[in-house]
């Protein structure tokens, strides 16, 4: 059953449903400095990548979810999804490279008709992967059996919950993803996953459900560890804290809620040069749903391809994409503000 009730922007034709529609809108909004401005300043500029650690592909953005906050509109009512053969490229590039480790996103990309195919023939290859799960996928009636499959595969879970309590959690992805969720989190546990000896490693990813910015990461992990073991006796490795990017649904909500011009002007004012180094456009490639390539998954939803030749997997070429400059704008503010905020959670 879907979760959410929402329709995607696509599905409503809303005008934010369009990236260069979000892109202006952020431009209309008076802030102090452009990205590229706060990087001189850092003496970061041009934003370069270090060495490509990780291939992360988005696999499609159909979802049995339709989250308030999300940032790639995905819901029941998308129907983009990678194909084998595009995943067969994938496999391609992998293949001649040194990156070791694979970060398999959507939507819920365990809804993808190959995603199996493509966890074991990345498996073949001897490479770590990893599956951003929304949980509540894993309680439906075809997707039951892949907490053994991921078990079985040694896949890492990096799994999506709000907040540590019911209301926060169903407030912004709807009624009833909160006791879903904890289920799945059960059946994980019950297989090895969080219990710190098996190898199966769970990691819970929480964004905030306003206009703010997430908390200390490491003072929440403590809290949540506590209080999910005291409450339901749920186990995991480590939580990631994920600032919202203004971008796509989330968006929508800060223009509608009236927090858009506060919230950007908040992030560029947080900007914190020490976040540069670490930021996942720098050791993180992102491949879509059809093949291009994008410095990061922000980037990819607002169809933003890599500055290189080399915009498909089809077409990978590591040493001229490591010459790249990465392409920003101002949602960049987002993963440069406070603590920071990357696929692997705060950055400092």
């Amino acid at each position: 059953m879907a979760r959410g009730t929402l329709p995607s922007l696509a599905a409503r034709g809303a005008p934010l449903s369009s990236p260069a529609a979000q892109l202006a809108r952020l431009r209309a909004v008076p802030i102090d400095r452009e990205f590229p401005e706060a990087l001189t300043r850092a003496g970061r500029w041009p934003l370069r990548p270090s060495r490509l650690e990780i291939l992360q592909i988005n696999v499609g953005k159909v979802c049995n979810q339709t989250c308030r906050h999300c940032h790639v509109d995905a819901g029941p009512d998308r129907t983009e999804s990678m194909s084998r053969e595009t995943m067969e490229q994938c496999l391609r590039a992998l293949a001649g490279t040194e990156i070791a480790t694979v970060d398999l996103t959507g939507g819920a990309p365990e809804l993808n008709p190959h995603f199996r195919w493509l966890v074991e023939e990345l498996r073949g290859l001897g490479l770590h992967v990893m599956d951003r799960c929304n949980l509540t996928v894993l309680q439906t009636a075809p997707h039951r059996d892949l907490v053994d499959f991921f078990a079985r595969h040694r896949v890492e879970v990096v799994a999506s919950l709000p907040h540590v309590r019911a209301l926060g959690t169903d407030r912004q992805r709807g009624e009833g993803v909160y006791e879903a969720s904890i289920a799945a989190l059960k059946r994980l546990n019950a297989v090895g996953y969080g219990d710190g000896r098996s190898g199966l490693r769970l990691v819970l990813v929480t964004n905030p459900v306003g206009a703010f910015l997430p908390g200390n990461q490491a003072s929440l992990e403590a809290e949540w560890k506590r209080e999910l073991f005291r409450v339901h006796g749920i186990r995991f490795d480590a939580l990631y804290t994920l600032a919202n990017l203004p971008i796509s649904r989330f968006l929508e909500w800060l223009e509608t809620s009236g927090n858009l011009e506060s919230y950007l002007q908040h992030l560029v004012q947080a900007f914190n040069p020490a976040t540069v180094p670490g930021l996942m456009c720098r050791n993180t490639l992102s491949v879509g749903w059809d093949g291009r390539l994008y410095d990061c998954d922000f980037n990819q939803m607002l169809e933003l391809g890599v500055d290189s030749p080399v915009g498909h997997i089809a077409r990978f070429d590591l040493a001229a994409l490591e010459q790249r400059e990465v392409r920003v704008a101002r949602h960049c503010f987002g993963c440069t503000a406070g603590a920071g905020s990357s696929c692997g959670g705060a950055v400092t």
